[in-house]
C-alpha cells in the first residue's frame, strides 16, 4: 500500500433505495444548455450538433437536506434543478442502443452556480470553474435504480424557493436524452461505476440568498432540498 503525506477527504456516497451500501461518487459530469428555454433565458443558442460538458469535483458533492453557508466570491448564487444519472457498468464508445445498460440509477440533483463568476469567465472565453465547481454545490437526493424507474418524457421536473415554484418543466424538453448523452460522453471517456452525469436544467433559474430553502423533485424520484445559511 502506498503511504501518503496527508489524508484526502473521504469519497462521498449517495444512498440508493433498497440498498444498505452507498453509491460512491467518482467524477461528476454536467451537460450544459440541454433545455432550449434555459439556454434562451441565459442569452445563448443551443448547439444541436453535440452536447457539451463541464465538471464538478467529487468532494463538492453533498446530500439532500443539508444546510450550507452562502458561498464566498459571489453576489448572484443560482439554483439549477437537474436529473442525475449514475453509471453502473464500464462504458467506452457505447452505441446509443446499448447506452441504457450502463445506467445504474437516477436521482434528483442541484447544480448550484456562482452565476456572476460563470458569466464573467464566459465573456472572457475562460473556463467556468469558479462559477460551477463550488464547494458543496453538487447536491444529490437518494437514487432509485434503473430497474425501478426510467426517465419518461411526461415526468415533471420542478423547483421551489421558500415554497414558490421557480422551475416547472418535463423531461420531454431535454434536447439530448439520457442514451444520447451516455453514448456521446463514452466516446471521450472510459465511463465507469461512480461516474455521475447531471443532464441539464430547465428554464426559471435564479438567485437565492442566505435563509432561503430550496426544494425540488422529478416525478417518481426522491425529492431534494437545500437550505442556505449565513456566509462564513
Amino acid at each position: 500500500m502506498t503511504d501518503h503525506l496527508f489524508a484526502l477527504p473521504e469519497i462521498p456516497g449517495i444512498p440508493v433505495n433498497g440498498e444498505t451500501s452507498m453509491y460512491p461518487v467518482g467524477r461528476i459530469f454536467c451537460v450544459g444548455r440541454n433545455y432550449a428555454a434555459h439556454a434562451a433565458e441565459m442569452g445563448n443558442e443551443v448547439d444541436r450538433e453535440a452536447p457539451f460538458y463541464f465538471t464538478k469535483s467529487a468532494p463538492n458533492a453533498i446530500l439532500s437536506g443539508a444546510s450550507v453557508p452562502y458561498p464566498p466570491g459571489t453576489e448572484n448564487y443560482h439554483y439549477e434543478m437537474e436529473l442525475a444519472l449514475a453509471i453502473g457498468a464500464p462504458a467506452f464508445k457505447v452505441p446509443r442502443g446499448d447506452a441504457w445498460g450502463a445506467v445504474y440509477a437516477y436521482g434528483c440533483a442541484l447544480d448550484m452556480t456562482r452565476r456572476d463568476q460563470q458569466i464573467r469567465e464566459r465573456e472572457k472565453k475562460r473556463p467556468w470553474d469558479l462559477g460551477k465547481d463550488v464547494e458543496q454545490s453538487a447536491v444529490f437526493a437518494p437514487f432509485t435504480k434503473a430497474t425501478e424507474w426510467s426517465p419518461e418524457d411526461s415526468a415533471r421536473i420542478h423547483l421551489e424557493v421558500n415554497g414558490e415554484v421557480k422551475q416547472d418543466a418535463t423531461l420531454e424538453e431535454l434536447i439530448w436524452k439520457v442514451d444520447e448523452i451516455v453514448s456521446h460522453l463514452s466516446g471521450y471517456y472510459h465511463l465507469r461505476p461512480g461516474d455521475l452525469i447531471l443532464t441539464g436544467t430547465p428554464a426559471g433559474v435564479g438567485p437565492v440568498v442566505a435563509g432561503d430553502r430550496i426544494t425540488g423533485g422529478i416525478d417518481g424520484l426522491d425529492p431534494i432540498s437545500l437550505t442556505l445559511t449565513d456566509p462564513e
